[in-house]
């Protein structure tokens, strides 16, 4: 049971970057599946996360409309696409996944926390952004 997330890279101010997050040894239809990231020196925090459905979806407040999440359950696999990067996404960006409650049509902040994703982690996949 494990959770691969890829797609990170070196990409200059304004690029975009497509991020993956795959599973295997399980079926990701049931679990809330969330994107979070950490950078050198802060704690981790929620970026994005999607219901089981797809049908809810919660963005932290700097994604400000960059981000956009999606989920392809026959896949088996989430995606984050995320555009107009800035310098200050540089981290290393992390998939989890749980069955945790969600609200409809909009996810809470809570809903979108890591220590609410105890199931299972990615191992992480580091994303730079240079001015």
């Amino acid at each position: 049971v494990q959770l691969q997330a890829s797609g990170g890279g070196l990409v200059q101010a304004g690029g975009s970057l497509r991020l993956s997050c795959a599973a295997s040894g399980f079926s990701l239809d049931r679990y809330v599946i969330g994107w979070f990231r950490q950078a050198p020196g802060k704690e981790r925090e929620g970026v994005s996360c999607i219901s089981s459905s797809g049908g809810s979806t919660y963005y932290g407040g700097f994604v400000k409309g960059r981000f956009t999440i999606s989920r392809d359950n026959a896949k088996n696999t989430v995606y984050l696409q995320m555009n107009n990067l800035k310098p200050e996404d540089t981290a290393v960006y992390y998939c989890a996944a749980d069955r945790i409650v969600t609200t409809i049509p909009t996810m809470r902040n809570r809903e979108c926390l890591p220590s609410r994703y105890r199931e299972v982690w990615g191992q992480g996949t580091q994303v730079t952004v240079s001015s």
